[in-house]
């Protein structure tokens, strides 16, 4: 299986073991992750202005461009997906946010919502399957504790992102099961960590990670597990709670065995 893919800014740089990883497991599995030529940033964060268009545009040739490469496009970054997603949503809720955009695409192939974009998450869960999953889990990760955080944006707008439960996701930690870990259930596992509120006001930001580190700690938790990179930064930079943040691709491919068994510790 060959799809679309869109990497995002920051898997090229900080988060190039999300990156890294997402590829090696998804290969292992049978997927090929073919990165979009050319894409550009999609902006990080949605604005909610709804006659704010020009910042959504590089998400919609994103959009575009997996359309033309077999229909959808694959994300692993929380908040690249929170945008591509709901950039997408929008054509379907919104006929003036279809007109704009085409008008600004004047030159350029037309969109029209026809796309779909899925997190490598949902691909493990909802095509590849977990047990699949569990097959090629060579060096089963047991005896750890592992606590799942999905954070804000995998989960809302619900609406748009139609991910999992906002309220009680499962799909991190059904992932964890499919690795041979043991999920540890938290109450602050789909709560911000404080987000980009760290820019302008690292106290409250601090506040957040802090609760949220100690939540996991608290139930028992080994280490924790994310998709979003801002909130493994706050985790692990912003937060006076000491635990171990690592990517869910990481954990994937130790469990895999495509990490060298002098990298294990880390885990």
């Amino acid at each position: 299986m060959k799809i679309a893919y869109y990497p995002g800014c920051t898997l090229k740089n900080k988060a190039r073991d999300l990156d890294r990883y997402a590829h090696e497991t998804a290969a292992l599995l049978g997927v090929e992750l073919e990165e979009i030529p050319e894409w550009q940033c999609c902006g990080g964060a949605y604005t909610s202005a709804r006659d704010e268009i020009a910042t959504k545009l590089a998400s919609v040739r994103a959009l575009a461009a997996g359309r033309d490469m077999g229909g959808r496009v694959l994300t692993v970054c929380s908040a690249c997906h929170n945008v591509l997603k709901q950039t997408n949503h929008e054509f379907s809720v919104n006929p003036d946010f279809d007109r704009k955009v085409n008008n600004y695409l004047k030159g350029e192939p037309e969109y029209h919502g026809e796309g779909a974009v899925i997190h490598y998450l949902e691909l493990l869960r909802d095509e590849i399957g977990f047990d699949a999953v569990n097959e090629k889990a060579v060096h089963p990760l047991k005896g750890k504790k592992i606590a799942a955080y999905y954070g804000c944006l995998l989960l809302r707008p619900s609406a748009a992102l139609a991910f999992d439960d906002p309220e009680n996701p499962s799909v991190m930690e059904n992932l964890i099961r499919a690795l041979g870990g043991e999920p540890v259930m938290y109450p602050m596992r789909n709560e911000c960590c404080g987000g980009y509120l760290t820019l302008e006001d690292r106290d409250a930001a601090k506040k957040r990670s802090t609760a949220v580190a100690s939540s996991a700690k608290e139930m028992g938790a080994d280490f924790m597990i994310t998709a979003c990179p801002l909130c493994l930064y706050n985790l692990t930079k912003n937060s006076d709670t000491a635990i171990p943040v690592r990517y869910f691709t990481e954990v994937m491919a130790e469990a895999m065995g495509l990490i060298p068994a002098g990298e294990e510790a880390r885990l």
